[in-house]
C-alpha cells in the first residue's frame, strides 16, 4: 500500500490562485464579461453574418447557374433567331403587381386575371425567341424561365434583408433572417436540382397525379377542354368517369378549373375526385398515401377557388387523395418510390368511387400537378 504524507502539504499556496483578491483571475472573469455586455451585439452579428454570406454565395451560384443553363439550353436546342440573353436577362428581372386587396370583393378574378395576363405575355415573348420552337420545348423554356426567375427574386430578398441589417449594424433585424435562412436554402437547392430533370422533359414527383390519370386515360379518345388540359372519358363499374389533366408531356400544370367547368356544364357530375402531391411533414415517410376531403391543389389559389366554387354550386362532394413527398422529391426527377405507388392510388381511386357514388352516376377524376414528361 502506498501512504502519501499529506503533513507538510501547503493548500494556502493551491487555493491561491483562485482568490477573489489575485489580480490576474479578476481579470479573466471580468474582461470577457465587459466585452459581451458592450460588445456582445457586434461579435453575434459578426458571427451570424459570415453564415449568411455563406447562404448568399450559394444562392449567387444557384441564380447564376440557372440562368446559364437557361441561356444554353435556348441556343443549343432552339436556333435562335437572335443573341437571347438581353430577352431572357429583361424576363428575369420582370414582375408581377398584385391587385388591392383592401376591398375583398372580386379580388379572386382580379388576381386570376393578372396571373394569366403574365403567363400569356411570357408565353407570347418565349415563342418570340424562336418561332419555330415546339408547344413542348416551349413548355420546358417557361418552367426553367420561372426557375431562374425565382432564384433571382430570392438571392435580391436574402440579400437586401442582409444588407440592410448589417448597415443598421443591427442584430435582431438579421435574427429571423438566419432562422429562416436553412428552410430558404432548401427550397432553391430543390430549384436548382429540378432544372436537368426538365431539360430532358422527365416526370418530376408533383407529377404522380397527372401519371395515375394519364393511365386511365390510356386506349381513350382525348381532346383538349381548356389551355393545356386534356380530357377522356371511360366507364368504371357502370359508373361514367370523365378523366382530367394537364397536356403531357410538356411542362405543365394546365386549366384544370377551366375543364372541370366546362364537363360540369355539359354533364351531371355526381362526385369529384383529386389526386396531387403534398408535402410531407419532418418524420413522415415518402411515397405514403392519405385521403381526405376538399380540392387537392397548390398554386396562389384561384385555381382551387374557381373549382370549390363549381362544386359548391352544383353541391357536389370532393374527394382527395395526396401521395406525400418533400420539397425536393416533389420538383426532381421522380423517385423509384413514389413511381411505384401510382397503381396502389389508382386501387383506392376505384375504391374511393364504390364506396361514394353508384351505378349510372358520373365522377370526375382530376390528376393535378407539372406533367412533365408524363402523356396520356
Amino acid at each position: 500500500m502506498i501512504l502519501v504524507n499529506f503533513t507538510n502539504f501547503d493548500f494556502d499556496q493551491l487555493f491561491s490562485m483562485s482568490d477573489d483578491s489575485n489580480p490576474l483571475m479578476m481579470l479573466v472573469w471580468i474582461l470577457p464579461i465587459i466585452l459581451f455586455v458592450f460588445y456582445g451585439q457586434q461579435i453575434q452579428l459578426f458571427v451570424t453574418s459570415r453564415e449568411i454570406k455563406k447562404g448568399l454565395k450559394k444562392l449567387d451560384s444557384f441564380r447564376e447557374e440557372s440562368r446559364t443553363e437557361l441561356i444554353n439550353y435556348i441556343k443549343n436546342n432552339l436556333n435562335p433567331k437572335e443573341d437571347p440573353v438581353k430577352k431572357i436577362d429583361k424576363f428575369l428581372d420582370y414582375f408581377t403587381i398584385m391587385p388591392v386587396d383592401m376591398d375583398p370583393n372580386g379580388i379572386v378574378d382580379k388576381v386570376r386575371h393578372t396571373v394569366r395576363s403574365r403567363e400569356d405575355y411570357t408565353r407570347n415573348h418565349v415563342k418570340s425567341l424562336s418561332p419555330e420552337m415546339s408547344d413542348i420545348e416551349l413548355t420546358k423554356v417557361q418552367t426553367l424561365l420561372e426557375i431562374a426567375s425565382s432564384l433571382q427574386m430570392i438571392y435580391k430578398i436574402i440579400n437586401h434583408m442582409f444588407l440592410t441589417a448589417k448597415k443598421q449594424n443591427n442584430y435582431p433585424l438579421i435574427l429571423p433572417l438566419q432562422m429562416i435562412l436553412p428552410f430558404i436554402m432548401e427550397q432553391a437547392e430543390a430549384m436548382k436540382e429540378a432544372i436537368p430533370a426538365f431539360k430532358a422533359g422527365q416526370p418530376v414527383g408533383d407529377g404522380i397525379g397527372p401519371m395515375i390519370v394519364g393511365k386511365m386515360m390510356l386506349d381513350c379518345n382525348k381532346e383538349t377542354v381548356a389551355l393545356e388540359t386534356s380530357w377522356a372519358k371511360t366507364e368504371f363499374e357502370n359508373r361514367h368517369l370523365h378523366l382530367l389533366k394537364a397536356e403531357g408531356p410538356g411542362s405543365t400544370v394546365g386549366r384544370p378549373a377551366d375543364g372541370l367547368e366546362k364537363i360540369i356544364t355539359e354533364n351531371k357530375i355526381d362526385a369529384i375526385i383529386m389526386i396531387d402531391a403534398a408535402l410531407k411533414m419532418e418524420g413522415e415517410d415518402s411515397a405514403t398515401i392519405a385521403q381526405g376531403f376538399g380540392a387537392a391543389i397548390g398554386g396562389i389559389g384561384t385555381e382551387r377557388f374557381q373549382i370549390e366554387a363549381i362544386a359548391a354550386s352544383k353541391e357536389i362532394p370532393i374527394f382527395s387523395i395526396v401521395i406525400k413527398q418533400s420539397v425536393k422529391e416533389a420538383i426532381t426527377l421522380m423517385t423509384k418510390e413514389i413511381a411505384d405507388i401510382a397503381d396502389d392510388v389508382r386501387s383506392q381511386v376505384h375504391e374511393m368511387i364504390r364506396e361514394n357514388t353508384a351505378e349510372g352516376q358520373s365522377v370526375v377524376i382530376i390528376g393535378v400537378g407539372n406533367t412533365s414528361g408524363v402523356p396520356q
